[in-house]
C-alpha cells in the first residue's frame, strides 16, 4: 500500500464512527420534525373542516329565518 493512502486511511478510518453517527443524528431530528410537521398539519385540517361544519351550519341556519 502507499504511504500517502496508508497515511490517510490512519486519518479518517478511526473518525468514521462520529460521521456515521452525525448522519444518524441529522436523519432523527429531521425524521422527528417531520412527523411534528405532520401531526400540526393534521390537527390543522381538523379544525378548518369544523370551521367550514360551523359556517354551513350557520349559513343553513341563517337562511332558514329568510323570506325569499
Amino acid at each position: 500500500m502507499d504511504a500517502i493512502l496508508s497515511e490517510v486511511y490512519s486519518t479518517v478510518l478511526p473518525a468514521a464512527p462520529f460521521v456515521i453517527a452525525a448522519y444518524v443524528g441529522v436523519w432523527l431530528v429531521i425524521a422527528v420534525f417531520v412527523l411534528m410537521l405532520w401531526g400540526k398539519q393534521r390537527k390543522t385540517s381538523e379544525d378548518i373542516a369544523a370551521l367550514r361544519e360551523a359556517l354551513d351550519r350557520r349559513e343553513r341556519e341563517s337562511g332558514d329565518g329568510q323570506s325569499r
